[in-house]
């Protein structure tokens, strides 16, 4: 690996934005680059990896620096993590570099602490220790501190997965099945697909194989009226409008304007006309109101802390605390509760975030069956088994990266029986 001094000096200047931690780090280098436009792509590349490369493994990093400034921490992932030695990095030294670099590669990484062996925050360890192994715990803190592949959905309006495949072959590209999802690509490698036929005219959509699976847990047919009631940018709306056979109704409603502006363009590529995104205020807006007991599917997708996603969002470890916690599930747990109440006798609710805490999931669906008890929970094995996909996690759906190739993800089926 070669390095330039602008690219260093742009990489540590960057890092030191997105360490405050007060924006996502993709908002953050986007604006940047925009601020930037004289840095071309391969050192846009260089920076990139870098900041992502340093918020993957900051707490071996922050074991091994002295003060953890944003220029220590970059010497320290380059030398520590990447490998390189003094003479690779005497181009970007400043004198005082030097030694910096000599305590960094000098300084011990054994006996460490379970919490930056597995790369999360104490609080977040001390929460998993009350129901998970500590080997478990170290295994999954590690695949989350790995790059996620690029997962694809293949839009069956438009095409058929195996021919998806060797499409894609045909342009230098090799996308193999998802173990689970039944219309899911991985692709290898990180290519760009911004621009291929396929993804321009809506056969293909971006999307991680455990989100796509909570669309098959909800499992709506043709002719429900079925609502994605966080829909955010979508990518679980247009997968449920193709599960329906772009029939019936489907609501895609979000608080966010600006998200669902951006399932517009996505929208009108797919070629589904039964999809109507609406903003709403809150969990108890007035069109909230007007579907009570009229809905047949109802998926939640939950505000969470998104601790699943940390392969993607490895900032997010950082931008998350208890307290944030404790306000989220609050707000899931009322979320739950207006969502529930859209569904019809006989319908189905699917509650679901991508995070790995108790708190956010089993304690919130437990304490909301407690309250409604004309609501049941359905096994997730059974469901996956009527749909013929050969994944068991046990009433709950549980994905984890180390044990299924997914973020993490939680979901659980409600099914309102009241006669």
């Amino acid at each position: 690996m070669k390095i330039s001094v602008p690219q260093f000096e742009h990489a540590v200047t960057a890092l030191v934005a997105v360490l405050r931690f007060d924006f996502p780090a993709d908002s953050i280098l986007s604006r940047y680059f925009r601020e930037h436009r004289e840095i071309g792509p391969a050192d846009r590349t260089f920076i990139a990896e870098a900041v992502y490369g340093v918020l993957r493994k900051k707490r071996l990093l922050d074991h091994v620096t002295t003060e953890g400034r944003a220029r220590e921490l970059l010497l320290a992932w380059l030398t520590r993590v990447q490998g390189l030695n003094a003479r690779e990095l005497e181009p970007v030294l400043r004198r005082s570099d030097v030694e910096t670099v000599a305590a960094i590669k000098a300084a011990p990484a054994d006996n460490l602490p379970l919490a930056v062996q597995a790369e999360l925050p104490d609080w977040v360890v001390e929460n998993l220790l009350t129901y998970c192994l500590e080997s478990d715990i170290l295994t999954m803190g590690k695949s989350l501190s790995e790059p996620a592949p690029l997962d694809l959905r293949v839009n069956t309006l438009r095409a058929k997965r195996d021919d998806v495949i060797e499409k894609l072959a045909a342009d230098g590209l090799t996308a193999t099945p998802t173990p689970y999802a039944p219309n899911g690509l991985r692709l290898s490698g990180r290519p760009s697909i911004n621009r291929l036929p396929l993804f321009l005219d809506g056969t293909l959509e971006v999307q991680d194989e455990g989100s796509q699976l909570l669309c098959s847990l909800l499992a709506p047919s043709r002719h429900d009226l079925t609502i994605d009631f966080c829909a955010g940018a979508g990518g679980k709306t247009l997968a449920l409008g193709a599960i329906m056979h772009n029939r019936g109704r489907l609501y895609a409603f979000d608080v966010s304007a600006a998200r669902l502006k951006k399932l517009q363009p996505r929208l009108a590529r797919s070629g589904l006309s039964n999809v109507h995104p609406q903003t709403i205020a809150s969990e108890n807006d007035i069109r909230v109101k007007r579907l009570t007991g009229k809905a047949d599917r109802v998926l939640i997708d939950a505000p969470c802390s998104g601790l699943g996603t940390l392969r993607r969002n490895p900032d997010l470890k950082w931008r998350q605390s208890p307290e944030s916690v404790a306000q989220l599930a609050r707000k899931q747990a009322s979320i739950l509760r207006a969502a529930a109440a859209m569904v019809k006798p006989g319908g189905r609710v699917v509650y679901a975030t991508c995070s790995l805490l108790h708190d956010e999931n089993e304690a919130i669906v437990e304490a909301f069956l407690a309250a409604n008890p004309a609501f049941n929970l359905v096994d997730c094995d059974s469901v996956f088994e009527q749909q013929k996909i050969d994944l068991r996690t046990g009433k709950y759906l549980k994905l984890t990266p180390h044990q299924h190739g997914t973020d993490g993800f939680f979901g659980a089926v409600l099914e309102y029986s009241a006669s």
